[in-house]
């Protein structure tokens, strides 16, 4: 009996071993299913085919880049190298990926570097970017444009968390926010379908340039100047620059200055409705132009800029938080007057 119970429960346990394989299997199948579908749906992402789309064109650049634009969505959606090709004398690039903080910032000059020698480079330094330790989404938008291996391992390396590494080479993880964004619009559409919206969008005209620069004639709508603001519940007593992006920063700032490089920091406007929903800006713009300050870097803050000066009005910009081209044309005019007067002549 003792015998025969014995093979009794190992047969049990060879059998629940057998199940626990073949579930893992099943799982892991499952997994790569999802992960290989959340990829094609991120690769139809638009942002991230622009961000490939301007990397691709600079990899086959022929003429000499002398000025580029590093940051986030709020710099291709203000700084056009077709503008600054008719207005100075600089030819140049819109490298600003959507979501870049600090530290693709600086990997992407680094990238930069291996190509061509810029005399200038601007960096939009936006608060939202800079409080943040580390960000998958914008980190895999660069890793999924740059034609470099060692960079990537580099960049992956260097600027990964533990497990921000995991989420990475998981894709159902990595690609689920493309995923949940795809099938919501799917979502949205139907609804959509079925309802009489007197308030839709009318055609306007946006496309995207080679060199990295956001055309688009939008204008904000009705919703983005009250109930879907973004900036509703900001406070600048609440907010923190993150140590870990001053650091890349600096190492910007180093790479600029060891490769004969000057560097200009400008923080581009958002919609005026946005300013005013902002509590206690100030302490943003100060701790911002104080570490610019530190660093020995030229300064201009654009919500101050049209606060003062009343650049612009709210149909300058084409959501709450980004111009549209009209709007970029009147920031580029004053920022051309800006930069000669920063360096002390013409840049014609």
């Amino acid at each position: 009996m003792q015998v025969n119970s014995f093979t009794s429960n190992f047969k049990r346990k060879i059998f629940l071993l057998i199940r626990l394989i073949a579930f893992v299997i099943l799982l892991s199948v499952i997994l790569i299913v999802i992960g290989e579908k959340f990829e094609n749906i991120s690769n139809k992402n638009q942002s991230a085919t622009y961000a490939k789309q301007a990397l691709n064109t600079f990899y086959n650049e022929e003429k000499k880049v002398d000025l580029v634009f590093l940051g986030s969505s709020h710099s291709y959606c203000t700084f056009d190298p077709e503008y600054f090709d008719e207005y100075t004398k600089y030819y140049s690039y819109q490298l600003g990926t959507p979501l870049q903080h600090p530290d693709t910032s600086y990997y992407m000059l680094k990238e930069i570097l291996n190509y061509q020698k810029p005399k200038i480079v601007v960096f939009e330094i936006y608060w939202d970017m800079i409080d943040d330790e580390f960000e998958l989404k914008q980190a895999d938008m660069l890793l999924s444009a740059l034609n470099n291996d060692a960079l990537k391992k580099e960049y992956i390396k260097d600027i990964f968390p533990l497990n921000e590494k995991i989420k990475y080479y998981f894709k159902p993880i990595r690609y689920q926010q493309d995923a949940f964004a795809y099938y919501n619009k799917k979502l949205m559409d139907f609804v959509n379908e079925y309802k009489v919206d007197t308030n839709s969008v009318k055609d306007y005209i946006e496309y995207y340039r080679d060199r990295g620069f956001l055309y688009t004639e939008k204008i904000i709508q009705q919703e983005e100047l009250d109930e879907t603001n973004q900036f509703k519940q900001l406070d600048g007593e609440k907010w923190f620059a993150s140590e870990n992006q001053k650091k890349h920063i600096i190492n910007l700032k180093n790479l600029c200055d060891q490769n004969n490089i000057e560097l200009y920091f400008v923080t581009a406007p958002i919609a005026n409705v946005s300013m005013e929903y902002i509590e206690n800006y100030g302490i943003i713009h100060n701790n911002i132009e104080e570490f610019s300050e530190s660093l020995g870097v030229d300064y201009i803050d654009y919500n101050i800029v049209n606060r003062e000066e009343k650049l612009l009005i709210n149909s300058d910009f084409y959501d709450d938080a980004h111009l549209n081209n009209k709007g970029a044309i009147i920031v580029q005019k004053h920022f051309v007057r800006w930069l000669e007067a920063k360096r002390g002549g013409k840049l014609k």
